[in-house]
């Protein structure tokens, strides 16, 4: 009885990382960098805020290189509130 309550909670727990990702909805990395690009070129920006969004941008591209469009996404996230979107 014990090994298969342990083998059903090895089983449920396989599935359960198994579906994180696909409930995640996490933006492709390259998807969200060209939506940052194409509202940075539209916007009206100060330098300070320029050089925010220059860091957050560096930041999420090193992330996305690195196959974490996650956290990747969180720093183009954040540099678009810089710029109000």
């Amino acid at each position: 009885m014990k090994q298969n309550s342990l083998a059903t909670l090895f089983a449920l727990g396989v599935l359960a990382a198994l579906a994180s990702p696909a409930l995640a909805a996490t933006t492709p990395c390259e998807t969200a960098l060209k939506e940052l690009r194409a509202a940075e070129a539209k916007a009206g920006l100060n330098d300070a805020d320029k050089a925010k969004i220059a860091d957050l941008e560096t930041k999420g591209v090193e992330r996305c290189n690195a196959d974490d469009d996650k956290r990747a996404d969180e720093f183009f996230g954040q540099a678009m509130k810089v710029i109000g979107k």
